[in-house]
C-alpha cells in the first residue's frame, strides 16, 4: 500500500486560536497599561499562556514532537488484537484514530462515531477525505453519535477504541457510565483500549477504584497506565491541562 501520510489531515489538538487570542489580550493590556500600570501583570501572564500553548502545539504536530501520533501509538500498543473483525472508534474527531486502524489492520472493518461540531474543528467531511486519503474509505464509515447512547445492539463489536473523549462527553455527569456504554457494544472475549483523563480523580476518582468499577462490571481483565509517565512525554506537556492527568485503560471483556 503506498504511503499517503502527506495528505491526511488531522488538526491539532491546540488550535491555533488558543495561541493567537492571549498573544492579542496581551497587547490589549499593554495599551491601557498606559493609563493603569497593573495591568502590564496581565499582558505578562498572556505572553506566558501564548508561548506555552505554541510550544504545546509544535509538541502536538508531526513537524515537532508528533506527540499526538505517540499518544495514539499508545492506544495501539494496547490493543491485544490481530485485526480481525468490527472496531469502533468513539469519538473519531478528524478520524485520526479510525484511519489509522484501518491501515494497520487490512482485515478490519472500522466504524467511527463522533457529535462533531461545538468547540473543535473536526467534521464528518474530513473524516471521510482522511480515509479517501490513506486509500481505507472502503472500510470505514462514520456516523453522528453520542458516546454516551451508542445506537449499536449489546455485543456488535470485536474491538473498542476511543482517545482524549470520554471527559468531553456533556450529556454524562458520571464519566464511569461512558466506558460503561463503550463496553456494554464490545462483544464477549473482545478487547478494549481507552485513553481519557482518567488520572484526573475529580471526574474518574481514585484510579484503583476506577479499575475496581470496571471489574465489577464483569470484566476481569482490565489495566490501568499513567500516560504522562511515559518516557516520550516532555516534562513541561505533563500539566494537568495537557497530558498530565491521561491514563490508558485496556484490557479483555
Amino acid at each position: 500500500m503506498s504511503d499517503t501520510r502527506g495528505t491526511v489531515d488531522y488538526g491539532n489538538w491546540v488550535p491555533w486560536k488558543f495561541v493567537y487570542i492571549p498573544a492579542i489580550l496581551a497587547l490589549v493590556f499593554m495599551g491601557f497599561s498606559l493609563w493603569w500600570r497593573p495591568l502590564l501583570l496581565g499582558a505578562f501572564l498572556c505572553i506566558l499562556a501564548s508561548g506555552y500553548l505554541s510550544y504545546a502545539r509544535r509538541q502536538f504536530s508531526p513537524e515537532g514532537g508528533n506527540l499526538q501520533a505517540r499518544l495514539r501509538d499508545l492506544v495501539f500498543a494496547h490493543l491485544a488484537w490481530n485485526g480481525d473483525g468490527k472496531l469502533l472508534d468513539i469519538g473519531c474527531g478528524n478520524g485520526a484514530l479510525a484511519v489509522e486502524v484501518a491501515r494497520r489492520y487490512p482485515h478490519a472493518q472500522v466504524t467511527g462515531i463522533d457529535c462533531w461540531g461545538g468547540k473543535w474543528e473536526y467534521s464528518i467531511e474530513r473524516c471521510q477525505s482522511n480515509a479517501l486519503n490513506a486509500s481505507v474509505a472502503e472500510r470505514t464509515r462514520f456516523q453522528k453519535a453520542s458516546a454516551a447512547r451508542l445506537p449499536f445492539p449489546d455485543e456488535t463489536f470485536d474491538v473498542v477504541v476511543s482517545n482524549m473523549v470520554f471527559h468531553e462527553v456533556q450529556e454524562a455527569r458520571d464519566k464511569r457510565t461512558v466506558i460503561r456504554e463503550a463496553l456494554r457494544v464490545l462483544k464477549k472475549g473482545g478487547v478494549f483500549s481507552f485513553q481519557d483523563l482518567f488520572v484526573w480523580k475529580s471526574l474518574y476518582g481514585e484510579p484503583q477504584d476506577l479499575v475496581a468499577a470496571v471489574r465489577s462490571w464483569g470484566i476481569d481483565d482490565v489495566n490501568l497506565i499513567d500516560t504522562s509517565r511515559q518516557s516520550f512525554v516532555p516534562r513541561p506537556m505533563r500539566l494537568p491541562f495537557m497530558v498530565g492527568d491521561t491514563g490508558l485503560l485496556s484490557g479483555t471483556k
